[in-house]
């Protein structure tokens, strides 16, 4: 099962309205639980395989505010399509401490790109473009949690 399988049985699961799913395989169990109100989704993943990116050498940074300050002036964000975080983490705009971020405000992406990276559990997910397009906007701070559906980006797709 890979990530996007995943993301697509969270988002089922939000829609249908139901407490708690669990799947098992042979080699993989995922239970994903939701609380009554269904405001927000709690997930546990167990794989026996799973692609990591490298472990963070220094200490995440304490929590700071969610909404990064504006780098650029955006007067219409209906306009723009929202890449959202398909799961709840920690995000990072980098693979790792020493490397370079994976985009910048200006960059050209396109389908399939990888634009950030989010921890859960140890596991490093590397978050893909849905859409092509310039990045506008980069809406979370680097080293900060990040909730189910919380966007991180704006993608002009013009």
């Amino acid at each position: 099962m890979d990530i996007k399988d995943i993301q697509n049985l969270i988002k089922f699961v939000s829609k249908a309205e139901v407490s708690e799913v669990k799947y098992k395989t042979k080699d993989f169990e995922i239970t994903i639980k939701t609380p009554l109100a269904g405001s927000e989704m709690n997930y546990m993943a167990q794989p026996a395989v799973y692609h990591t990116a490298p472990q963070q050498a220094a200490a995440p940074a304490p929590a700071a505010p969610s909404v990064a300050a504006p780098t650029t002036p955006v007067e219409d964000d209906s306009k723009f399509i929202t890449i959202k975080s398909p799961m709840i983490g920690t995000f990072y705009r980098k693979p790792s401490p020493d490397k370079d971020l994976f985009v910048n405000v200006g960059d050209e992406v396109t389908e399939g790109k990888v634009v950030c990276v989010i921890e859960a559990m140890k596991l490093f997910n590397q978050i893909e473009s849905e859409v092509s397009g310039k990045i506008v906007k980069v809406l979370v701070d680097d080293a900060t949690p990040v909730e189910y559906d919380q966007p991180l980006f704006l993608v002009d797709p013009s």
